[in-house]
């Protein structure tokens, strides 16, 4: 009889105690392999929902929270960016292009976004990816709306069906723009970026649907109908839009532009760096992450030392067999190699089951991630390095058997015959 045979009786014999360290392990392992995972997922996707800007152009407020709430939709701007400002920004040389943005209306929780065609044409993502449409056409009636892949599908919605649009940020709203309905025109093709939870409409249209509302509520007999808004249309210029995304002809004019905004006369502006505001972001979430990574460490050696009580405790019960296997022949070594086996099986075993979980938590975590930031995640194996992490784990659950497999191996024969009262 070989040793993996005796390993593999010994632990069936006792499979309800190797049941919960194999799971005590597999817990640990999951809790360690899922928080790297979704660190390094949600990063890849904060990364991927903006590629291509050169400068994010706001009201002065921190640079994270200028890059959240425009890209992200997460949190509310401190103020607005005039017009005409807006309009002598790009006017410099070195703009290539612009896209506006307006916020402040929502659609069942939805954000909407008032904004112009540049945005459709000039956007980019992951790697610059352009947007593109999955069904209908983009905006050409004052009253047309392009819906995002996720609104489309978690609303059910359709090219030709009508909404309303509310106003203010929240899910529940009491004031909607009822008087002016929206027809949908198109449906973005899916992008794995906030892109899919935001609906889309002409600056006009923004501007239309605010007319009697100067003072945040609607004022009976000052608003407009959709026929004289459309008959208005080329009037309907805004005030001032919330933010804007510039890209340079030079990369090189980054910072020499940024400088410049940032010292602008007209009034107080503040141009971010996408890709320098996420990596301060980051920052400031980087002690969150160690955290969790201790955490994650910690649990993986309570598995451990779980896995040692367990072997030690059930030393008296087997004392029997070993010196039942003793008589038949077995060299201490073996006996002592016997729970060393064990013990790498058992390791093995929970490390398996703790991957197993840590994707079943990510395939259910991943909904709640894209219909609350809009961040796909997908499924993707451990980097080499984490590999090598739980290879060092097998190895550390083998050292840890060492300890009751010394034991073993000192106790004699007739030690292990003898009944103690």
């Amino acid at each position: 009889m070989t040793l993996l045979s005796l390993a593999r009786g010994s632990l069936a014999n006792r499979r309800f105690a190797v049941a919960l360290t194999v799971l005590t392990i597999a817990i640990s392992i999951a809790l360690l392999v899922l928080v790297e995972q979704m660190r390094s997922e949600v990063r890849e996707g904060f990364y991927r929902s903006v590629s291509g800007t050169d400068l994010i152009v706001g009201a002065p407020t921190a640079p994270v929270q200028l890059l959240l709430y425009s890209v992200f939709g997460l949190g509310n701007a401190t103020n607005n960016v005039s017009w005409q400002t807006y309009s002598e920004v790009i006017a410099v040389p070195s703009v290539a292009w612009s896209i506006p943005i307006s916020l402040g209306d929502s659609h069942r929780g939805y954000r909407v976004i008032g904004t112009s065609a540049a945005f459709f044409e000039h956007y980019r993502y992951a790697g610059q990816q352009a947007l593109a449409l999955g069904e209908g056409a983009a905006l050409n009636d004052l009253y047309d709306v392009v819906i995002g892949a996720q609104v489309a599908r978690q609303l059910d919605y359709a090219v030709g069906d009508q909404i309303v649009i509310a106003h203010g940020t929240g899910n529940v709203s009491l004031q909607a723009h009822d008087d002016q309905p929206f027809t949908i025109s198109g449906v973005l093709a899916p992008t794995g970026t906030p892109v899919d939870q935001s609906l889309y409409i002409s600056l006009e249209a923004h501007t239309a649907v605010h007319i009697g509302w100067e003072r945040g509520v609607q004022m009976r007999g000052r608003t407009l109908d959709p026929e004289r808004a459309r008959a208005m249309a080329e009037q309907l210029q805004p005030d001032s839009i919330t933010a804007f995304f510039l890209g340079l002809t030079s990369r090189a004019a980054v910072f020499g532009l940024q400088s410049r905004i940032n010292q602008y006369d007209g009034e107080p502006l503040l141009a971010i760096l996408p890709g320098i505001a996420l990596q301060e972001l980051w920052r400031i979430t980087g002690f969150a992450e160690q955290i969790l990574r201790v955490v994650a460490g910690m649990v993986v050696l309570a598995g451990l030392l779980g896995m040692l009580t367990a072997l030690i405790s059930t030393l008296n019960e087997r004392r029997r067999e070993m010196a039942i296997l003793r008589a038949a022949g077995a060299r201490p070594w073996q006996i002592a190699s016997l729970l060393v086996l064990e013990a790498a099986v058992v390791t093995a075993m929970g490390i398996g089951l703790g991957l197993l979980l840590a994707y079943a938590l990510q395939v259910a975590l991943a909904p709640w991630l894209l219909a609350r930031f809009g961040i796909a995640v997908g499924l993707t194996w451990p980097a080499l390095w984490q590999w090598l992490v739980l290879g060092g784990i097998w190895l550390a659950g083998i050292l840890v058997a060492l300890i009751p497999a010394l034991m073993v191996y000192r106790r004699t024969l007739a030690d292990g015959m003898q009944v103690r009262q």
